[in-house]
C-alpha cells in the first residue's frame, strides 16, 4: 500500500485512537480528573485545528471523520442523558426521605429558582450593555444562502413560540403522564420528573409513622437505588476526558475562521458578557462567605464539560456529583439546582443571547433599543421567557425566538449568525451550568446546609468509585 492510497479519514481516525489510548494511560496513572479533562481538551484543540489546517473546513474529509468522532462524542453525551432521570428521581426521594424537615422543600424551590431568575435578569442586562459597547446591529448584515434557509426556518417556528405563556408552561411542569416525561418527550420533561419524585418522596415521608415497617423497607430500596444509579453515573463520568477531546476536536475543524471574522464584534460582545456573567456568579459566591476561587477551581472540570458538550441538560450528572462530593452541598439541593437549571434560568442561551439579538435587530425596524421602555420591557422578557427553555441543542432558538415574537421584532435575522452559532453556544452553555452550580451553591449556604470543610478541601470530582464516596447505608 502506497502513502497515496491510504485513506486521510482512516489516517484521522488512527490518530484520535491514539489519543484515546493516550488519556487512557493518564486515568491508569491515577492523574487527577482536571488534568485528564484539560488534557482532553488540548488533544481535541490540536486534532481539530490541525483537520482545519490541512483539508478545509468544507473538505469532506473532516464530515467523514467527525462521524466517526461523533461516536465518542455524541455516544458520550447520549450516556449521560441515559443516566439523567433515574439519577434525578432516586437522589431526590431519597433527600426527601432522609430530610427531616419537609418544610425545608420550600425554601430550598425557592432559593433555588430565585437565584436562577435573578441572574437571569442580570444577564439579560449585560448583554445589552455589551451589544450597546460593542455597537453592535443587524443593519446592512448580508445573508448567505444558509443563512436565508435558516431565517425561514425560524418564521416556521414562530408560531410554536407565540403561543408560549407564562401560565401554559408553568402548567407544563405538572406530569399528567409521568412515564412519558420520563421519556424526556417534553421540554419541560426534567421538572417534571422532579415534580414527580418529590410527591413520592413526600408520599413515603407520610407513611413514615403509620407503616414504619414499609417505610423502612421503601428506604432501604431507595438507598440500593441510590448507590447503583452512583455507580453507574462514575462509569458514565470516567469517560469524559475522551468525550471532551471528540467534541472539541468536531468542533475546531469544522468552524469556519472566515465566518467567525465576519461576526467578530458579536463574538466578542458574546464572549465578554459571558465573562462578566462568570464574574456575577463568583461574586455571588463571596456574598455568602464562601472563597470563589476555591469554588472556581472545583467546577472548572464541569464547565469544560458543558463548553465541549453544548448541553445543560447532559451536565446534570456531572454537576450533581460536583456539588455533592467537591463543593459540599447536600444532595437535595444539588438535585434541585441542576434540574431546574437544565430548563429555566439560563443566563447564556435565555438570558444573555436573546436580550443581544433583540438589541442588534431592533433598529432595522426603526426601533432605539436603547430607550429605558425597550430595555425594561425586554429584561422582562428575557427572565420570564427563560422558563421552560431545554437545556439542549436547539434550546436558545427558541429562547431567542419566544422574546424577539414578544417584542414584535423580525425573527428571520436570527438567522445572520448560523455560522458561529456552535462557537458561541460553547460559552453559552458553560455559563448557563455555572448558573446552575452557583444556585445550588448559594442555596446551600443560606440553608446552613454546606459542608464547609469539603468546600475548603482539596477534595475534587472522584470517579474511582471509592466505597466512602457512596451514601450511607448504601456500601
Amino acid at each position: 500500500m502506497t502513502y497515496q492510497s491510504v485513506n486521510p479519514t482512516f489516517i484521522n481516525v488512527a490518530v484520535a485512537l491514539v489519543a484515546c489510548v493516550w488519556l487512557f494511560q493518564l486515568q491508569c496513572r491515577r492523574a487527577s480528573f482536571a488534568v485528564q479533562v484539560f488534557t482532553g481538551m488540548g488533544l481535541g484543540v490540536a486534532l481539530g485545528a490541525v483537520m482545519h489546517w490541512v483539508y478545509g473546513v468544507e473538505s469532506p474529509v473532516i464530515k467523514d471523520t467527525n462521524a466517526y468522532l461523533d461516536i465518542v462524542g455524541s455516544g458520550y453525551v447520549k450516556l449521560l442523558q441515559m443516566i439523567v432521570i433515574p439519577l434525578i428521581m432516586v437522589s431526590i426521594v431519597a433527600a426527601i426521605v432522609k430530610l427531616k424537615d419537609t418544610a425545608a422543600l420550600g425554601k430550598i424551590s425557592a432559593l433555588t429558582i430565585g437565584t436562577l431568575m435573578l441572574t437571569t435578569l442580570v444577564a439579560a442586562g449585560v448583554g445589552i450593555g455589551m451589544a450597546n459597547l460593542f455597537g453592535l446591529t443587524a443593519v446592512g448584515l448580508t445573508a448567505s444562502a444558509a443563512e436565508v434557509a435558516q431565517g425561514a426556518v425560524l418564521q416556521n417556528l414562530q408560531a410554536s413560540a407565540t403561543a408560549v405563556t407564562l401560565p401554559s408552561v408553568i402548567l407544563s411542569f405538572i406530569p399528567a403522564n409521568p412515564f412519558l416525561d420520563m421519556t424526556g418527550a417534553r421540554k419541560t420533561s426534567t421538572i417534571a420528573v422532579v415534580v414527580f419524585s418529590i410527591f413520592i418522596g413526600l408520599g413515603a415521608t407520610g407513611m413514615a409513622l403509620k407503616k414504619p415497617a414499609q417505610f423502612a423497607s421503601f428506604e432501604g430500596f431507595v438507598d440500593v437505588a441510590q448507590a447503583v444509579t452512583i455507580q453507574v453515573v462514575k462509569m458514565v463520568l470516567r469517560l469524559t476526558p475522551h468525550g471532551v477531546f471528540a467534541l472539541m476536536a468536531q468542533v475546531v475543524a469544522k468552524t469556519s475562521t472566515i465566518d467567525i471574522v465576519k461576526l467578530l464584534s458579536f463574538v466578542l460582545a458574546s464572549y465578554s458578557a459571558i465573562l462578566v456573567m462568570f464574574g456575577v456568579h463568583l461574586a455571588l459566591i463571596a456574598l455568602v462567605g464562601l472563597n470563589p476561587v476555591q469554588y472556581l477551581k472545583k467546577v472548572l472540570p464541569l464547565l469544560i464539560f458543558a463548553f465541549t458538550s453544548r448541553s445543560s441538560a447532559g451536565a446534570i450528572p456531572m454537576n450533581i456529583q460536583t456539588q455533592t462530593q467537591a463543593l459540599g452541598t447536600p444532595t437535595g439541593i444539588a438535585n434541585f439546582a441542576a434540574s431546574f437549571g437544565a430548563t429555566m434560568g439560563q443566563n447564556g442561551c435565555a438570558g444573555i443571547y436573546p436580550a443581544m439579538l433583540a438589541v442588534m435587530i431592533a433598529p432595522t425596524v426603526g426601533i432605539d433599543p436603547y430607550t429605558f421602555s425597550f430595555m425594561a420591557m425586554l429584561m422582562a422578557v428575557v427572565t420570564i421567557g427563560s422558563i421552560g427553555v431545554a437545556g439542549v441543542g436547539g434550546g436558545v432558538t427558541f429562547a431567542a425566538l419566544i422574546v424577539l415574537s414578544a417584542m414584535n421584532l423580525p425573527v428571520a435575522l436570527a438567522g445572520l449568525l448560523i455560522s458561529i452559532e456552535p462557537l458561541i453556544d460553547m460559552g453559552r452553555t458553560a455559563l448557563n451550568v455555572s448558573g446552575s452550580a452557583t444556585a445550588g451553591t448559594v442555596a446551600s449556604r443560606l440553608m446552613s446546609q454546606t459542608d464547609v470543610a469539603v468546600f475548603n478541601s482539596d477534595a475534587r470530582l472522584d470517579l474511582q468509585m471509592a466505597d466512602d464516596a457512596l451514601p450511607q447505608g448504601a456500601r
